[in-house]
C-alpha cells in the first residue's frame, strides 16, 4: 500500500481487525459524540440558569422600585437561589454528570480503542473518507499537505 498517499498511521486499521470491529468502534464514538453534545447542552443550561437567577435580582428592585414588595419579597424568597432539582443548583447537576456517566463513557471508549485497535481513532470514518475522496484531485487530499 502506498503510505504517501492514504490515512497516516494512526487512521489506519491494524492487521487483523475486522469490519465488525471497525464499525462497532464507530458506532461507539458516534455514540460518545452524541454525548458530548449532550454535555454541551447541560452546560447551556448551567450558564443559563445562572444568568437568570442573577437577572432576578434586577427583577427584584424593580418590582420593589415600582410599588410591589410583596410581590419582589416573594421572588426574592421563593425563587432567587433556589435550587433547579432537589438539593441541586445547575454547577452539581454538570458536576456529577462529568465525574459519573461522562467520565465512565470516556474511559470505556477509550479503553475499547485500546483493547482492539491500539488506541487509534475514527477509523470508520478514515476509511469512509478513502472510500468517498478522489484520488489525485485538489481539496481531496488523504492528509495536510507536506504531512508525512
Amino acid at each position: 500500500m502506498d503510505t504517501t498517499d492514504g490515512p497516516d498511521e494512526q487512521h489506519r486499521r491494524p492487521a487483523g481487525v475486522s469490519d465488525d470491529t471497525v464499525a462497532a468502534l464507530g458506532k461507539l464514538s458516534e455514540a460518545l459524540e452524541c454525548v458530548e453534545r449532550a454535555r454541551g447542552y447541560l452546560y447551556s443550561l448551567h450558564q443559563l440558569i445562572g444568568h437568570a437567577d442573577l437577572m432576578l435580582d434586577d427583577a427584584v428592585r424593580m418590582f420593589r422600585d415600582a410599588g410591589h414588595p410583596g410581590i419582589a419579597d416573594r421572588i426574592a424568597d421563593e425563587l432567587v437561589g433556589r435550587n433547579v432539582i432537589a438539593g441541586r443548583w445547575t454547577f452539581q447537576i454538570v458536576e456529577d454528570f462529568d465525574d459519573g456517566y461522562h467520565a465512565v463513557f470516556r474511559d470505556l471508549d477509550r479503553s475499547a480503542r485500546d483493547q482492539l485497535v491500539g488506541g487509534r481513532r475514527h477509523l470508520y470514518e478514515a476509511e469512509m473518507k478513502e472510500r468517498r475522496r478522489t484520488h489525485g484531485r485538489s481539496g481531496h487530499e488523504a492528509r495536510p499537505v507536506g504531512e508525512p
